[in-house]
């Protein structure tokens, strides 16, 4: 008998996921198709020169013990500190000690320190916010004053099941918090207002934060901290350190395709799906087209795992679907990103940061990476400073529409107004990436999505997963635990998906254990 195939759409983490998990615990043959020419999704390395980017920045963290173990069994865990252990369900296993990174080896895990800050009113702030000494003395005492009595407001005079995502803020942080620190960037991300944008996707990010637990963490800082990587009772905002590839994200992904390739998985880049055939409740199989030569190829499989945009797969999808359901699926909404890296020769800041968090509402740019901090071995030459600014549009807003040279211009303009360095003269070198659909949004038809999810659960053998592919923000471990949970179930033959729309909303998932 032949084997049975899964046809995989999409070649990010949820995708090579699914097929290297297919390799190992099953005899399904899996067919990743990935429309570009690299592997990993937003989770690739993009090397400009020798220069690396790492596209929208990737914490290798999790609390879920699989995923930090799949981790592990492809990149091996090196530290320079002897102290560092990881723990797997309740046993401990060995972190590799090094004396450097560089004698490590190329194939690793780094222990990176973890620090992002906030920008604004041209300080710097710890992010996420807590009232610290030090904050207070930023903020001023009468500002600290005002902040206080505005929690305490939240706190006497609660936001009963919040339904926007201002609402949320206000119920965590107060009024006064939320509109220092939190709007104006956040509104950057996502270009309304946050009373425009349901409170879930607030709940699905930072659920466990709050003033009291950010104030917990300072206090806890200062008696002790633990040693264990998986910091399983911190939240997530709130971690020290995490795990990362040492030449970015983009290498753990190239090493999963090699192993799925090795054991027999068929990989196809450069490769559209431009239909699913259906038959009944089943999907039968899918007609894709090859990006260089236009040819166009029918592909049956027995199984077909989606991480596609909802938009497009309903609209390649050959069956009776109803127009509700097409409205819902024309209405969803995304959020595209810009990538702009800079070379630097010099900085006017000490940098020790992963991220930045740009508050400053009079520049576009909303967040900066100092990709040094992420790994060294990003930066080709260790006296230059190698730094991404990003910025969130929508592919019809006038700054996606800008040419290259017109967007290095304007993130050079923005370094320079924002302090950062003193002219465009401090600026050795500067490319720029672009990435549609980059972030699922919460508004639109999102409040119709359970439409959807109806519809498409009812093809027994179409499994919808990883961030696109369920229109959902999650991290880059919760798509992969939706790939993992997907082939379980075809191991057991599961037709209902509840467990894998249950992943990064049930508590053990969230940023709260």
């Amino acid at each position: 008998m032949e084997p049975k195939k899964a046809i995989i759409i999409g070649g990010g983490p949820a995708g090579l996921t699914a097929a290297y998990e297919f390799l190992k615990t099953s005899d399904v043959e899996p067919i990743v198709i990935e429309m570009s020419d690299h592997w990993g999704g937003i989770s690739r390395t993009v090397d400009y020169k020798g220069n690396k980017i790492d596209i929208g920045g990737h914490r290798f963290f999790s609390k879920s013990d699989v995923v930090m173990q799949w981790w592990n069994d492809i990149l091996p865990i090196y530290s320079e500190n002897s102290d560092i252990k990881l723990t797997y369900r309740n046993a401990t296993t060995n972190v590799k000690i090094a004396p450097n990174a560089e004698a490590a080896g190329d194939k690793v895990m780094l222990v990176r320190k973890r620090k992002s800050r906030i920008f604004f009113n041209h300080k710097f702030f710890d992010y996420p916010i807590s009232l610290t000494p030090k904050t207070v003395g930023k903020i001023g005492y009468f500002n600290t004053l005002l902040i206080g009595l505005s929690y305490l407001r939240s706190v006497i005079f609660p936001i009963k099941n919040p339904k926007t995502l201002d609402e949320f803020f206000i119920s965590r942080f107060g009024r006064r918090l939320y509109e220092m620190f939190f709007k104006d960037y956040t509104e950057k991300v996502w270009g309304i207002p946050c009373s425009k944008i349901s409170a879930e996707w607030g709940a699905q990010r930072i659920k466990g934060l709050s003033i009291r637990k950010t104030i917990a963490h300072y206090l806890k800082g200062i008696f002790g901290k633990g040693n264990d990587v998986n910091q399983k009772n911190t939240e997530t905002s709130l971690i020290e350190y995490f795990l990362y590839p040492k030449f970015g994200p983009g290498q753990l992904w190239d090493e999963v395709a090699s192993r799925i390739e090795e054991r027999g998985g068929q990989l196809r880049q450069n490769t559209r799906v431009v239909g699913l055939k259906t038959e009944g409740n089943s999907v039968t199989s899918v007609l894709v087209e090859n990006l260089e030569s236009g040819a166009t190829e029918e592909i049956s499989g027995d199984y077909f795992i989606s991480t596609m945009p909802v938009k497009e797969l309903i609209a390649n999808l050959d069956a009776d679907i109803s127009a509700n359901v097409r409205e819902v699926a024309n209405g969803l909404l995304y959020r595209d990103f810009i990538t702009v890296g800079l070379l630097l020769r010099n900085i006017n800041f000490e940098l020790e940061d992963n991220w930045i968090y740009i508050q400053e509402p009079y520049v576009k740019v909303g967040r900066m990476q100092v990709f040094n901090n992420w790994s060294p071995f990003l930066v080709k030459d260790k006296d230059t400073t190698w730094v991404g600014l990003e910025y969130f549009c929508n592919e019809d807003d006038a700054i996606w529409k800008k040419s290259e040279a017109e967007m290095k211009t304007l993130a050079i303009s923005e370094m320079v107004e924002l302090g950062f360095i003193s002219s465009a003269g401090d600026v050795l070198d500067a490319t720029v990436i672009k990435m549609p659909k980059t972030y699922p949004a919460y508004f639109g038809s999102y409040d119709r999505f359970d439409e959807i999810k109806s519809y498409t659960d009812q093809f027994e053998n179409l499994f919808l997963v990883g961030r696109n592919g369920m229109h959902k923000y999650n991290n880059q471990d919760h798509s992969m635990l939706t790939a993992i949970q997907a082939v379980q179930n075809i191991g057991k033959g599961i037709l209902t998906k509840d467990n894998l729309w249950a992943i990064n909303t049930e508590q053990e998932y969230h940023e709260e254990k």
